[in-house]
């Protein structure tokens, strides 16, 4: 199985240290905020550069409409759902408390109006006709939720309804929702359009957008608002500055300006004194090393993917490499095939490394070549 870029807590060591050095701007520590949890990542490298009781379950509220839009973008990928998909709403969808979207009991609403009604006004009624039509119930919905966290990695998160309704076990942790957030932004940015959308009319009735970040800071384009009297008031924000894309999660402030103040602090400190650089370039050759029974006896490696890393401004330019190879590695080999490490260091400390995999897949060589490397081995 192919291992995955590892970004070492060595590198928020040396943040921490203040790094006093001419050609690199020093990084405070984070920004005190009024929230219980949070923790800001970088989109692209998935590293998180500050955080406080960040894997910790909370209740998460209508944040968990996240989870039910990653379903649902799921189910239009797949052709389960269109957009012009006409879905009938159930009772059950209309009896709903808690915000709505005022859909009419009975009536039939196109899944694109119902995504709308959930991302922008968070209405509950429509998130369930959402379930709904996915999975045939909510509580079967509620498992597939469950799924689809557990394939994400999303270790503290339980989901008991498609809503945030409060519920005994139905949790997720900040760190949980960067990386649900992650996934919707990377696996559908056909559909994270409707995050930024200020305000949406349904039966004459016109809701905003709770977001009060999209009106105060033009990079911000996302994501999704929560609150209930045990959760606080929550904020998943995300926005992007000259290429870096980063997500601040906000959870337990006591007021709407509470939860935008303290996003726009994390979002803030991550671009001021942070970005994301590509280190290496994936399926690049690093290395040329000694592969028995390859034709040639050799074989150009590198990694599989961009080494992309978020480090402290003007750190990137003191990086340095070692590349370090099996002993003996023997062909056949695929390109999935780890034969060994880069590591990235800064003044001797690692602070990133991924497996080094041929370039190519290498095939055997000739029965020459193939006898001659049998025997340089048993020297090796």
């Amino acid at each position: 199985m192919r291992s995955p870029l590892r970004i070492l807590p060595a590198l928020l060591m040396l943040a921490a240290s203040a790094l006093a050095d001419a050609a690199t701007q020093p990084v405070p520590p984070p920004p005190s905020l009024e929230a219980t949890a949070w923790v800001l990542v970088d989109q692209q490298s998935g590293q998180a550069l500050a955080g406080h009781r960040a894997d910790e379950a909370i209740e998460p509220a209508s944040i968990t409409k996240l989870m039910t839009a990653y379903a649902v973008f799921h189910a239009l990928k797949e052709g389960k759902l269109k957009l012009d998909t006409q879905v009938a709403i159930s009772e059950r969808a209309w009896r709903s408390e808690g915000s709505r979207t005022y859909l009419d009991l009975n009536s039939r609403v196109p899944v694109e109006v119902l995504i709308q009604g959930m991302i922008v006004q968070s209405g509950n009624d429509a998130t369930i006709a959402l379930a709904e039509a996915v999975a045939g119930t909510e509580d079967t919905f509620a498992a597939l939720m469950n799924q689809y966290a557990e394939r994400l990695g999303m270790r503290q998160s339980h989901f008991q309804n498609s809503t945030g309704w409060p519920g005994d076990n139905h949790k997720m942790s900040a760190a949980d929702i960067a990386r649900l957030t992650r996934a919707i932004i990377r696996e559908f940015p056909e559909y994270y359009r409707w995050y930024s959308q200020r305000e949406f009319t349904w039966n004459k009735i016109r809701q905003p957008n709770r977001n009060g970040l999209l009106a105060r800071d033009p990079s911000v384009d996302g994501v999704k608002t929560g609150m209930t009297d045990a959760a606080g008031y929550c904020l998943v924000s995300s926005a992007k500055r000259d290429g870096m894309r980063l997500i601040a999660v906000v959870a337990g402030s006591k007021s709407m300006k509470a939860r935008e103040n303290a996003s726009l602090a994390l979002l803030n400190y991550g671009f001021n004194f942070y970005e994301t650089r590509t280190l290496k370039k994936g399926r690049t050759e690093l290395a040329v090393p000694r592969i028995y029974k390859a034709p040639g006896g050799r074989a150009a490696v590198g990694l599989a993917g961009d080494m992309l890393v978020t480090l402290p401004r003007g750190l990137a330019d003191r990086v340095e490499y070692k590349v370090e190879l099996a002993p003996r590695v023997f062909a056949p080999l695929t390109k999935s095939d780890r034969v060994g490490v880069l590591r990235a260091l800064v003044d001797g400390k690692v602070i990133a490394e991924a497996p080094l995999q041929p370039v190519e897949d290498v095939p055997r060589g000739n029965i020459f070549r193939r006898i001659w490397d049998t025997i340089l081995s048993w020297f090796a």
